[in-house]
């Protein structure tokens, strides 16, 4: 079975640039197949990873509704039938790894249906790959809901502030109320400036009993290749965000 690896925390802390980083590092590294997958509906991990955006689950279940309106189905197919075969297209498959995208829906109800989309279509894959990595939508939403199989690995996102590792703590305190039990739960900082943190923030960290796994300093390229439209995975092997993602992996012994 694949080690699972889940990235969550609060907006704009920098989730979906770790989670393109981490599955950039372990594709390097040929030692398997990888599955990114986007479970945020605001998708853009393929943007980070530098590929076409794949059709998401949600536009395929649009599209099947629209098309099989009033008309007969392929080969007798049922309606969920024709839907399961043509959601086969929204695996992207690049040479490395492959990318899996939820997206979103139209109407009420559909959001816990393609949460339910999303765990099958994951259960389907899995037994293929060696790693998942999970870029989940702000909050623990889809851990929560159960829409993700057992986590090997939960990382907690924050940037340097105060606020964030109080956000931080109070998923940590959700994912043991749930019972959700990770084998592993870090916490990660991204974004500190010169890779250091104030003494208030380390001691905040200590407050809300996080494990600190890593800091990700704050880095100008990573700045400007996404102002340049550029795959944010391609910033050069010695960036400050690379080498400290590479220590992150190396401590976690994925």
């Amino acid at each position: 079975m694949p080690k699972i690896i889940a990235v969550a925390g609060k907006g704009g802390t920098g989730k979906t640039t770790l989670c393109g980083m981490l599955v950039k590092h372990l594709a390097g590294r040929k030692s398997g197949h990888i599955l990114a997958v986007d479970a945020d509906p605001n998708s853009n991990l393929n943007e980070v990873l530098g590929i076409d955006a794949p059709v998401t689950l949600g536009e395929i279940r649009e599209i099947v509704l629209k098309n099989s309106s009033g008309e007969s189905l392929p080969g007798g197919m049922t309606k969920q039938e024709y839907m399961d075969f043509m959601f086969g297209d929204a695996l992207s498959e690049e040479q490395d790894f492959d990318l899996l995208v939820m997206g979103r829906t139209q109407g009420e109800g559909c959001y816990c249906f393609i949460n339910g989309v999303l765990r099958s279509q994951i259960d389907k894959y899995s037994a293929t790959y060696s790693h998942i990595v999970i870029d989940n939508e702000a909050g623990l939403e889809h851990i929560s809901r159960g829409t993700l199989p057992k986590v090997d690995t939960l990382l907690l996102v924050s940037d340097c502030s105060r606020r964030g590792i109080q956000a931080a703590g109070r998923a940590a305190v959700l994912v043991e109320d749930l019972k959700l039990k990770p084998d592993i739960l870090k916490l990660i900082i991204n974004r500190a400036p010169g890779g250091e943190l104030a003494a208030g923030v380390l001691d905040e960290i200590k407050k809300q009993n996080l494990d600190l796994l890593g800091i990700i300093p704050q880095d100008n390229a990573i700045y400007l290749y996404d102002s340049e439209g550029k795959p944010i995975v391609d910033v050069p092997d010695d960036s400050p965000v690379k080498t400290a993602i590479k220590s992150i992996i190396s401590e976690l012994n994925l």
